[in-house]
């Protein structure tokens, strides 16, 4: 009887090649998962960071000086009138989706949201026209270049009485501003 001896040498070269190759693939797969899932996170933190700063960046500028208007000056100011506009580069404005908060220490806060008229209702509402001017009729949408004159009617506010003022878009921060009424009230008053 003769005994064959196997030689193993060979075929154990080449299990440990097949092995060898199959970790290198498994460790390809998971390295393009990993890079996958990091080019992604990426992405997503990229497009969190600029909705934060969108949204933590105001976009709107006061233009000028806030007026107040008293149709009878001995009860006090009921109407204020200010100037806006965009901040450089800033998107345009839904000034739908804008809300005034106005408040003073005998009243408030109270909400007044957009108007598509020419004159707003008291403790209500805000209309906004294109350079002051009424001809044109209530606008919508603030774009970059304009100029928007927002008004509102109050409760009357007597003299030597601080107003507050937030102007909340719809995205971006809120512009809160607080001026004085005069001392002497006449119909046209600028305040401080």
């Amino acid at each position: 009887m003769s005994f064959r001896k196997h030689n193993d040498e060979g075929f154990t070269g080449l299990e440990a090649a097949i092995v060898l190759i199959a970790f290198v693939v498994v460790a390809a797969v998971f390295s393009y998962v990993v890079l996958g899932a990091g080019f992604f996170t990426t992405q997503k933190a990229q497009e969190t960071v600029y909705k934060g700063v969108e949204q933590a960046t105001t976009n709107i500028q006061m233009i000028g000086n806030v007026y107040g208007l008293a149709s009878a000056p001995a009860t006090g100011i009921d109407q204020v009138r200010f100037t806006i506009g965009l901040a450089p580069g800033a998107p345009s404005i839904n000034l739908e989706k804008m809300n005034l908060i106005v408040s003073t220490p005998t009243y408030g806060p109270t909400t007044l949201t957009w108007v598509n008229a020419t004159t707003s209702t008291k403790d209500l509402n805000f209309v906004a026209l294109k350079n002051g001017n009424a001809t044109l009729g209530a606008m919508s949408t603030m774009t970059a270049g304009d100029q928007m004159e927002l008004r509102f009617n109050i409760t009357a506010v007597p003299k030597d009485t601080k107003i507050n003022v937030e102007m909340r878009p719809g995205v971006g921060a809120a512009l809160p501003f607080s001026k004085t009424t005069p001392p002497a009230i006449t119909e046209n008053n600028v305040l401080y």
